[in-house]
């Protein structure tokens, strides 16, 4: 059984958001998919780390200051 990426994941759920406008004209495409993603990897990032932020910010790469910012941006917190 073929393994399936995130990029597959994505690239599917983007053609149904098209689909499901029914021609309808996106915006903000970018940000809207940026937050989709973000979020819930930040929620299951933080859970595998034990709430950890020093650990989460390693398993994401990004500074420690960031993933605060991110957190408080999505209200997880």
């Amino acid at each position: 059984m073929a393994k399936t990426t995130v990029s597959d994941t994505v690239r599917r759920s983007v053609k149904r958001y098209f689909n499901d406008l029914d021609g309808q004209a996106p915006t903000g495409l970018y940000a809207m998919v940026l937050a989709e993603m973000e979020k819930p990897l930040l929620q299951v990032v933080m859970k595998k780390a034990g709430g950890n932020q020093t650990v989460a910010s390693a398993m994401l790469g990004i500074n420690r200051n960031t993933l605060r910012k991110k957190l408080k941006q999505y209200e997880l917190s």
